[in-house]
């Protein structure tokens, strides 16, 4: 499950399982951002640290869960409000249960990857999936390797196509740990949006920063952004 409100099962509270504000180590972002709109009152809406933007984001805490999320993901969901702007990528658009969902989705970026390579082209940052639709049993979604430019063709081999990355004002949040607790991070998000009283769209997005393809490895890290209303 994810997001209803922000559980991942947009039919149960909205579902959702979006690139950057980074430290200086960790790689560069795949999605173009300038700073969001100053924030009506109430909202938290850090400004991020961007290329060029020298302020540090600061953490936003959410209401309290009751329960410790498990390693690797902070007990305060940092979140940074990110103007994303689009970029060419290659994607495919593919459903799967969420048992085998992560493996899923690895397996269309993999797929997308070798489009890529076969057509001669240059990814440019880190894969993701954007997340279109989900219930308590399955989802659909995209699987996107963004471009360092947009080529000519439309459709590479295997059914992957030529498209734009998705846009607009959304939340960044950080899970740090195996996929399969990334569920305690979306409660933390959940949290901190109804705290806030910020109403998201009905879609968000999952940028995997290591290349791990198991679900139980603690080492994943990976962004999660958030689409605003």
């Amino acid at each position: 499950m994810r997001i209803g409100s922000i559980n991942r099962s947009l039919g149960v509270e909205l579902a959702f399982g979006l690139f950057l504000a980074v430290l200086a180590a960790q790689p560069e972002p795949v999605f173009a951002q300038t700073p969001a709109a100053a924030p009506a009152a109430g909202d938290a809406t850090p400004a991020p640290n961007s290329p060029g933007v020298n302020a540090k984001p600061t953490p936003s805490t959410p209401a309290e869960t009751g329960s410790k999320p498990p390693p690797g993901v902070p007990d305060d969901a940092s979140a940074v409000t990110l103007e994303l702007t689009s970029r060419p990528v290659a994607f495919t658009s593919a459903s799967a249960e969420w048992a085998e969902g992560f493996k899923s989705v690895k397996g269309e970026i993999a797929k997308v990857d070798a489009a890529i390579k076969k057509a001669g082209l240059t990814p440019a940052g880190h894969p993701f999936a954007l997340f279109l639709a989900t219930d308590d049993k399955s989802f659909q979604f995209e699987a996107m390797v963004p471009l360092a430019g947009k080529p000519e063709a439309t459709d590479l081999a295997d059914g992957v196509k030529i498209g734009e990355s998705p846009s607009g004002k959304a939340m960044k949040f950080l899970h740090r740990g195996a996929y399969d607790d990334i569920d305690s991070t979306y409660d933390l998000i959940t949290a901190f949006l109804d705290e806030k009283g910020l109403e998201s769209q009905n879609r968000f997005v999952e940028e995997y920063l290591t290349d791990t393809t198991e679900p139980d490895d603690a080492s994943l890290e990976a962004d999660i952004y958030v689409f605003l209303k």
